[in-house]
């Protein structure tokens, strides 16, 4: 019977993408034991750029099946966040995931069953099918770290919301210290059902048999140490196994605006652009994307930025999925007429990898802030007024000013440029990612 690996993703491109990556990541290695199923909920973020993924992946590698389940519809009017509807959404599909696990079942043999963080209404199926179960975690060492503790900060604050606590900042082990109304969105409120299960899924991590992870031991060593020593589960009789396999970087797409985008690049002086790209889910509505256009406007640097339309559902915050963004609607009369010389805007999608590989590229805004800043000491913090999260434009002028024209932006350029390579190393055949893999696999034997 063959043997096979089943992948369950979270709702939505990003998560589906990282979870395909590291299915090609043991086709790469292990393309003669293994094959790659992967399943996917339906009904609630399903848009044209998935499904057209999904048919090229499937196209170019025959190895990876994809098992998408029987559409479920859901009430986004009811009263609680996008977050909590989302993950409501998860646990309905929860007899679809047990169906088709027990489906693979009976042709291969299932060696392991990988899930996402927000699929955690799986993890008992794996156990029940005596199927070893492991997360992918794809948010990296120092996001791992805090995960594992915060649900301890559950009793600490004696049944108060985060975002009621203004002056109270929580310490981790191997993570800086973060204030309780910058903690992620789904956990500020008590009240919202999505608090709930984000301690839940954060509580479930300890009861896997192994966490995967989508970082490399070099890029924060400081988290990875916390975490090995047991120092993130100090009551736990052990912290499960940990792998750090990555970095998982899906590669490009070939588009006629890629090859626009990339050719602009190569006429650039060196380290010369900020890269301005906000991921899968980066969308701002139009006051936020004029006053950016702002600051890039004062700032005086060359620029290339990544626009989205802005989000068409106040809950899930889901963008339109059409390519045809309306800059003249978006962006500030002029603005495009007054940076033409020094700015390249490019709708919806850029090839970030391949982006990221030219030499003209500077800088770039990342999620994640904290630990950039503070524990790798690789980016420049972008204040936010309080509440609504607005950056104006002259913050943003001035912090791209600091990165691309002080020494310390310098120094941070210079630090990146070194992690690229290191990066690159780690994925090499004696790299640390490499042999993470490769006990991984052994644990599936």
């Amino acid at each position: 019977m063959q043997e096979t690996i089943v992948l369950y993703p979270s709702l939505g491109l990003g998560h589906v993408v990282s979870m395909v990556e590291l299915g090609k990541l043991v086709l790469h290695h292990y393309n003669n034991r293994y094959s790659i199923a992967i399943l996917l909920t339906t009904g609630l973020s399903d848009t044209p750029t998935i499904i057209s993924y999904i048919n090229s992946v499937s196209q170019a590698y025959p190895s990876i099946s994809f098992f998408r389940f029987p559409s479920i519809s859901i009430d986004l009017s009811q009263n609680c966040s996008g977050a909590a509807i989302a993950f409501h959404f998860i646990r309905l599909h929860a007899p679809n995931a047990l169906h088709s696990l027990q489906q693979i079942s009976k042709s291969h043999k299932i060696s392991a069953f990988i899930i996402d963080l927000f699929c955690t209404s799986a993890l008992s199926m794996g156990k029940d099918l005596n199927i070893p179960t492991f997360y992918f975690f794809t948010s990296g060492a120092s996001t791992l770290a805090a995960f594992l503790q915060i649900p301890k900060l559950d009793k600490q604050t004696f049944g108060r919301s985060f975002k009621d606590l203004p002056n109270t900042v929580f310490h981790f082990e191997g993570v800086p210290s973060l204030r309780a109304v910058h903690m992620p969105k789904p956990l500020l409120d008590r009240e919202d059902p999505a608090y709930h299960d984000f301690m839940y899924f954060m509580s479930s991590l300890q009861q896997s048999d192994g966490i995967i992870v989508n970082t490399f031991e070099d890029l924060e060593p400081i988290s990875i140490k916390a975490i090995a020593n047991g120092l993130c589960l100090p009551d736990a009789p052990s912290t499960p196994p940990t792998f750090y396999i990555g970095p998982l970087i899906a590669p490009s797409k070939h588009e006629a605006e890629n090859d626009y985008c990339l050719s602009w690049l190569e006429k650039q002086p060196s380290q010369s652009v900020v890269l301005l790209c906000f991921g899968s889910g980066g969308t701002f509505y139009p006051p936020q994307v004029k006053e950016i256009a702002k600051g890039l406007e004062n700032s005086g640097q060359r620029f290339l930025w990544v626009v989205k339309n802005p989000p068409n559902h106040e809950k899930t915050k889901q963008a339109e999925d059409n390519p045809d963004v309306d800059l003249d609607r978006l962006l500030p009369e002029g603005f495009m007429e007054i940076t033409r010389d020094r700015g390249l805007i490019v709708k919806s999608f850029a090839p970030q990898v391949a982006v990221l590989n030219k030499d003209s590229i500077g800088g770039f805004q990342h999620l994640n802030r904290n630990i950039l800043v503070e524990d790798m000491k690789m980016a420049i913090r972008v204040e936010q007024m309080e509440g609504d999260g607005f950056v104006s434009g002259t913050e943003l002028e001035k912090r791209v000013r600091e990165l691309m024209e002080s020494e310390k932006g310098e120094e941070l350029r210079e630090k990146s440029r070194k992690m690229k390579e290191k990066a690159l190393a780690a994925m090499g055949p004696l790299g640390s990612s490499t042999k993470a893999l490769t006990k991984l696999v052994e644990l599936w034997k």
